[in-house]
């Protein structure tokens, strides 16, 4: 029974608390419920807030932005309207400008038209008196006929003859005029050309020495240089065809040869032996061998920098390896190569003067001695020989004559090979360009004036002018003016015969009358 009582206590008293507990989840819930709205509203509350004030700063933002574009508008408006008043302006000069060529037009119009009423006027007035005249003419010309006794014909032929022989006496004096005068402007021109063309192209010295030396550090070095019994200076000359001069000069030896390209070879091969100590047959062989082909190595590379100096392209490869052993090649003591480019530079600006090809000019001049090459080994002169290989490799016809009659060999009928005699000229003449030596020198004075006093009847012979003119006084009693004649042209025939010389040489043969009487 107490169990029931306790039973239906506890189970009234859970009631009651899942009653309460119940009602007080409820009343949370409620509770809870209405702070949620209250909060809710309060987010809308400021939510709505801060659009009105966004909105209030959007408007803020667009009326500026309509103010200044509106700012903007009217000052591309002010600038508009100011400028559709400067073109108002400027069309109102023109207009003004126009009015006045249009008035400035009708006064030259009723000016023209004034002029040419007055021309018409004049015309008729013109054939009028031409009429006149003509009928005047043709009475004075019957009156003259009835004087004359002459017909129409006959003076006709009469006067025609008058007229013919004093024109060919006019014509004669004005031919001979206009020849003098073309003459001396040829002449002014042509100075002035060269002149020019010699002072824009400023050469370095040309001029080479021709004597090869090789320096040594000390004498006991000859010794080594000769060998036990001569076997190494015997192997050297037969490697390089050169000969070995050793003498008691201190601290030199002198290599001799004919062949300037064998000679730079043994000067190069002498210098690496020496430098390298080992001198033997085998060693000396060696570097013979090497150096050969470094020199033609060294001859190609020569040939294709003057060709580059001189702008010329497109040469075969034989030219430019000919165009390289020049370099190794003096006339006069005159490096070859350095002249012919020099040569070359001055054809190519005569030719601008002239109205010619610049770089045709400059090929010519460049390859006009390409035969002293080779003159060595071919017989013949070298204008010949150049002609002959230019000609082999396909080169134009105006280099190929340039080549054969720079020294006047040929009749000089191409410009071109006139403007490459002309520069060849310029560039052997010129101060310093070449020299010899004073015991040639002097012995090729003494030949000039021995082969002149050997004809019958000369009595002094002097060379003058480096030999570049040679006066011969003759024996009034011995000869007479055409025996002088004959005899100045002998001389010249046998200089050219017998001596190789630079240029030309003047002969002057002088035949002095002197009559004595004394007074007493």
């Amino acid at each position: 029974m107490d169990y029931q009582v306790i039973f239906t206590v506890a189970l009234i008293t859970a009631a009651i608390s899942g009653i309460t507990m119940y009602l007080g989840i409820r009343f949370w819930d409620s509770k809870s419920q209405s702070n949620s709205v209250n909060r809710a509203s309060e987010i809308l509350r400021r939510a709505e807030m801060d659009a009105e004030n966004k909105i209030r700063e959007a408007e803020i933002e667009i009326k500026a932005k309509e103010i200044s574009i509106k700012e903007a508008n009217e000052t591309e408006f002010r600038i508009a309207r100011q400028e559709l008043h400067e073109r108002e302006r400027l069309l109102d000069k023109r207009q003004d400008a126009l009015d006045k060529q249009a008035e400035e037009c009708r006064k030259q119009e009723k000016q023209i038209e004034n002029n040419r009423r007055k021309l018409a006027e004049r015309i008729v007035d013109t054939n009028r008196r031409n009429e006149d005249l003509a009928k005047l003419i043709e009475q004075e010309r019957i009156v003259l006929h009835e004087f004359s006794g002459l017909n129409r014909e006959e003076a006709t032929k009469r006067l025609l003859t008058m007229l013919n022989s004093e024109l060919i006496e006019e014509t004669g004096a004005i031919i001979l005029r206009h020849e003098k005068q073309v003459k001396e402007r040829c002449e002014s021109i042509t100075r002035k050309i060269l002149l020019s063309s010699m002072q824009r192209y400023a050469a370095s010295q040309t001029a080479d020495s021709t004597v090869c030396t090789v320096d040594i550090p000390n004498d006991e070095m000859k010794g080594r240089i000769i060998g036990r019994e001569g076997r190494n200076i015997r192997a050297f000359e037969k490697a390089t065809g050169i000969d070995i001069i050793i003498d008691d000069t201190p601290g030199v030896v002198l290599l001799s040869g004919f062949d300037p390209i064998r000679r730079e070879v043994a000067r190069i091969s002498l210098d690496r032996l020496i430098t390298d100590g080992r001198i033997h047959p085998v060693r000396i062989e060696e570097i013979v061998e090497e150096t050969g082909k470094d020199i033609q190595s060294i001859i190609k590379k020569a040939g294709d920098d003057a060709c580059q100096e001189v702008n010329i392209f497109g040469l075969d490869d034989r030219i430019i390896n000919l165009l390289g052993r020049l370099c190794y090649r003096t006339s006069y003591s005159q490096n070859v190569l350095r002249h012919s480019i020099e040569v070359a530079f001055l054809s190519g600006m005569i030719a601008v003067e002239l109205g010619l090809s610049e770089n045709l000019a400059r090929r010519c001049g460049l390859l006009h001695d390409i035969g002293k090459a080779v003159d060595h080994e071919i017989e013949g002169s070298h204008p010949k020989i150049g002609a002959d290989f230019l000609r082999r490799y396909g080169e134009p016809v105006e280099v190929v004559q340039a080549a054969a009659g720079h020294h006047f060999d040929l009749k000089l009928d191409d410009p071109y090979t006139i403007i490459v005699a002309a520069a060849d000229a310029c560039s052997a003449s010129r101060p310093g360009a070449r020299r010899e030596s004073l015991e040639n020198y002097v012995k090729r004075m003494e030949e000039l004036e021995t082969i002149a006093n050997g004809f019958p009847g000369v009595e002094q012979t002097y060379a003058v002018q480096a030999g570049r003119e040679m006066r011969v006084m003759l024996n009034s009693s011995m000869s007479t003016d055409e025996h002088a004649a004959k005899i100045c042209r002998e001389i010249a025939k046998t200089l050219t015969e017998r001596m190789q010389f630079p240029g030309e040489i003047k002969v002057t043969v002088i035949r002095e009358t002197r009559f004595v009487e004394i007074a007493k």
